[in-house]
């Protein structure tokens, strides 16, 4: 083999590489996309909206088998955090039937809004979102903290939004808008 020929599928290789990464992860999302969401149950959810608690958007399918894996924990993560401020939106791919997405809810007694992107423009909002689970989270002041394509690290995720909460109580203490 020439090194020329060794250069060439070098920068092949290099070209599908860089072509896989644009392609699995959204191009400089450095801020939640102000949009709003509709859920299963016809609620409407306007992100900016929730600005100042983190929220955990989750793209997921019913027919992706990690993230049918993630439902015990993202649902033991709402019930634990949720009342301190956490919010968890599921979004269903525009390809997951919506019947399939209804009965999944409620076998699995998912407690947390469910929304569904019937024409994909909320996965395009966050940056053209292909792969599930795709999992974000948001900070309190709209930036984007976290993005994973795959299984999450419940544990480091967990930890951040602690960190959040904690940060977000130290705020209303200073401000004196201690509420508890």
């Amino acid at each position: 083999m020439t090194a020329k020929n060794r250069l060439a599928g070098f920068l092949a290789l290099l070209l599908i590489a860089g072509t896989g990464y644009l392609w699995l992860f959204p191009s400089s999302l450095h801020r939640a996309p102000d949009i709003t969401l509709k859920t299963i149950d016809g609620e409407v959810i306007d992100l900016a909206a929730l600005r100042g608690q983190p929220v955990l958007v989750s793209f997921w399918a019913t027919t992706c088998a990690v993230c049918i894996m993630e439902l015990p924990q993202l649902i033991a993560l709402y019930h634990e955090l949720a009342p301190k401020g956490l919010q968890i939106v599921a979004v269903a791919m525009a390809y997951d039937p919506p019947n399939r997405v209804v009965a999944m809810r409620k076998v699995r007694r998912i407690p947390y809004p469910v929304a569904l992107d019937i024409d994909a423009s909320v996965a395009r909002a966050f940056g053209d979102i292909r792969v599930t689970p795709t999992t974000f989270l948001i900070a309190p002041d709209g930036r984007v903290v976290t993005h994973t394509t795959g299984e999450m690290d419940l544990a480091k995720t967990r930890q951040k939004i602690l960190t959040m909460l904690g940060q977000k109580r130290n705020r209303e203490l200073i401000d004196g808008n201690d509420s508890a």
